[in-house]
């Protein structure tokens, strides 16, 4: 049993997905990062200091809906998503130009044809 979850563990889909939800993570947390720490000062500064406010984060109705934490978290998917598409439409770009179209093979001429049917026919 050791040796099949060995072999399982070490397959190469299971360790790329480790590396891929790694790397999302990571990348979740910049994404995070700039979402409070540019995009809120930078764009939302005038609404929040109009709800008296510093993160969007506080915002809330209803006596404690907390709608801000809602707020954050759908600019955060639309960046990533719209990150994602870009690194997604940049790999696809690159490569359709690293595969070449594969080369026709070159028609025999006439005189190809003709010699290895006179070929051929001498041998029979």
């Amino acid at each position: 049993m050791l040796k099949e979850f060995k072999a399982f563990a070490m397959r190469g889909n299971v360790v790329d997905l480790a590396i891929g939800v790694i790397i999302g993570a990571a990348f979740g947390k910049i994404v995070s990062s700039f979402i409070e720490d540019v995009i809120t000062p930078l764009l939302l500064k005038p609404a929040l200091e109009a709800a008296h406010l510093s993160r969007i984060e506080e915002l809330t109705a209803f006596g404690g809906v907390k709608y801000g934490m809602f707020l954050s978290s759908v600019i955060n998917f639309i960046i990533v998503a719209f990150v994602l598409f870009l690194i997604i439409k940049g790999m696809n770009a690159a490569k359709k130009k690293d595969e070449p179209a594969p080369a026709a093979p070159a028609a025999p001429t006439k005189e190809e044809l003709l010699t290895e049917i006179r070929d051929l026919l001498k041998k029979k």
